[in-house]
């Protein structure tokens, strides 16, 4: 594969143009950085290269740091807004890059040094399958059975057939390859050799588009108002936290937890997100956020961090660790999705984020198989994949959680429901809500109703129609949340869907986490079962199937009280309730 290299010493027109407003006394455009990629020999480990686009970066100098330490010069490579950094495993470790040049500093976007890195198909190399779905032609990705050594066999397996070694999951003996095809056809007989090799686990076929939405809403989405979150007693359990655990009080030491939020970018040029350029650790009990910068503040991306993040009281969202900021730990929220090559990416983005040292992964995303239906028997119509695809992405899934399993049991996947009116733990239709595994929290999503009852009754809210339900949803959220404004004080638009319940919940695992740091994902799941308020109407345990909202609440869940009202009723957040029955948890266990 060739990689250009750029060249350090022209002057773009735009940037001439930047320097002539700002000699006129203009404002110039904001350092940021847009785009990080990994570039140069993707399989090389000890000395890794790094290719970004910088926007607002003249060609007067300029410091780049990586863990507040700024990076040698022989070490950058600049041409206009691009900019390439070469970077050394053995001197440095993953952490948070930014620029700073004529005393502006860009936002700080997570640089991991793992390795697990993948390549998304341009649009020349993508066609559209019989399902008329977008696949890669010529990128697919092997995995290998564990008891290979999986560099060498993928390297035996693509000298065989004349193709070549370009990306790699190596905890999950996963590489990736570029196939020596040009066609469909082509590719398809290539994957059904390459699939019976004895080494070979399963062939993972990619069906993604370059810019397409990871979860998206298929119905308009109501007004929200601070109702939204009430119903899951957002500000009362930011009012718990910041009473009963600030750091004078000394009974109770919080830790900083490390979130891994799967997702593109984040807009840095909203008032939501502004303060967060540069190093944030100049304050170490502050929430930090590290991500690429996006163009617009409506992105799914920027959304979702601000339910994590977000500003207080800017006009757009309001983060529910951000709110813990006066007695925090430091909490640091990590978007980051590796590449556009969508699911593949997410796994590879995801392994790297645990390997550096993420508790808590948000994957506000997930995919129906063709031919899944709906509550109403209709055929979903969004975010589906053909039988092939599933099925690699299904095995790739597998040994993720495996290896979650045996490598790093203390880590936690909360994960969306969906938004397609369907079943999420239907395993042949559902990717990847339908897993069974301690380790993975799925959250479904409620909306405020018209009945004027207290927030403790099952009235309060119902369930959100486009919502993904069944017994394998451990519980609701609220799903609409305002989004972010460039504008300060301005209200932003409503987002509704499954994507923004689900931050709520991994937000709260956090910070429960930063309780009682050897919280297992099973005691979790128990405190977040018990503090948890009901939906819905009691079924006694046998629901129809267009109305199991989740898991119904079992009789261990209420103190084994046989006649409590909640017993068979589906599950609704109680922020409020699941952090005091944290605290109360520490104080038995001392």
């Amino acid at each position: 594969m060739v990689t250009k290299y750029w060249s350090v010493n022209r002057l773009a027109p735009a940037l001439a143009f930047m320097l002539m407003l700002t000699a006129t006394g203009a404002t110039a455009e904001p350092l940021r950085v847009e785009q990080l990629q990994r570039c140069g020999n993707l399989l090389e480990l000890e000395s890794q290269e790094f290719c970004l686009h910088v926007s607002g970066l003249d060609d007067t100098s300029f410091e780049v740091k990586l863990n507040g330490a700024p990076l040698q010069a022989e070490n950058l490579s600049h041409d206009n807004d691009k900019v390439r950094v070469r970077i050394s495993s053995a001197e440095t470790q993953s952490g948070p890059l930014w620029f700073e040049q004529h005393e502006q500093s860009s936002n700080p976007l997570w640089v991991s040094l793992k390795g697990s890195h993948v390549l998304a198909a341009t649009d020349q190399e993508v066609a559209k399958n019989m399902d008329d779905i977008t696949t890669y032609v010529d990128l697919i990705s092997l995995i290998i059975e564990e008891d290979y050594d999986g560099a060498e066999e993928a390297q035996r397996l693509a000298e065989k057939y004349n193709a070549e070694v370009v990306g790699m999951i190596p905890p999950l003996n996963t590489y990736q390859l570029r196939l020596p095809v040009d066609n469909l056809e082509e590719r398809d007989a290539l994957v059904l050799r390459l699939g019976s090799e004895v080494s070979i686990d399963a062939v993972v076929v990619e069906e993604t588009g370059a810019e397409e939405s990871i979860e998206s809403e298929t119905n308009s989405p109501p007004a929200a108002d601070d109702q939204e979150w009430a119903s899951n007693r957002f500000l009362d359990a930011v009012n718990y936290y910041q009473r009963r655990l600030p750091p004078q009080n000394g009974d109770i030491k919080t830790q900083p937890i490390r979130i891994g939020v799967i997702e593109r970018e984040v807009d840095f040029d909203s008032p939501d997100f502004a303060d967060y350029l540069g190093d944030c650790r100049t304050d170490s009990l502050r929430t930090c956020v590290y991500a690429r910068d996006a163009a617009k503040p409506d992105g799914h991306g920027t959304t979702v961090a601000g339910v994590f993040a977000a500003a207080w009281n800017e006009g757009g969202n309001s983060g529910f660790l951000r709110g813990l900021d006066e007695v925090g730990p430091g909490f640091e929220v990590i978007v980051d999705r590796n590449s556009d090559a969508g699911i593949t990416a997410n796994i590879a983005a995801s392994v790297n984020l645990v390997e550096d040292g993420a508790r808590v992964l948000n994957w506000s995303w997930g995919i129906h198989r063709i031919g899944a239906t709906d509550i109403n028997g209709d055929e979903v119509d969004s975010l589906v994949r053909s039988g092939i695809a599933m099925s690699g992405y299904e095995e790739l899934l597998e040994e993720f959680f495996l290896w979650l399993r045996r490598e790093h049991p203390d880590v936690v996947v909360v994960n969306s429901a969906g938004n397609a009116s369907s079943f999420s733990g239907s395993d042949d239709y559902r990717l990847p809500s339908s897993f069974v595994t301690e380790q993975l929290f799925v959250v479904g999503g409620h909306e405020r109703s018209d009945e004027d009852v207290p927030v403790e009754d099952p009235r309060y809210v119902i369930k959100r129609e486009a919502s993904n339900i069944d017994m394998r949803v451990d519980i609701t959220a609220a799903a609409c949340v305002r989004g972010s404004s460039l504008i300060e004080g301005e209200q932003g638009e409503a987002h509704c869907g499954t994507s923004y319940a689900t931050p709520l919940v991994a937000g709260l695992l956090a910070a429960m986490m930063s309780i009682d740091p050897e919280l297992t994902p099973a005691q979790l799941r128990i405190l977040l079962r018990r503090g948890a308020m009901t939906i819905g109407e009691e079924y006694d345990f046998e629901p129809t199937d267009a109305d199991d909202l989740t898991a119904p609440i079992l009789p261990s869940e209420r103190a084994n009280d046989l006649n409590h009202p909640d017993i068979g009723l589906s599950a609704r957040l109680n922020m409020y309730k699941t952090l005091d029955l944290t605290v109360q948890s520490l104080e038995r266990e001392r």
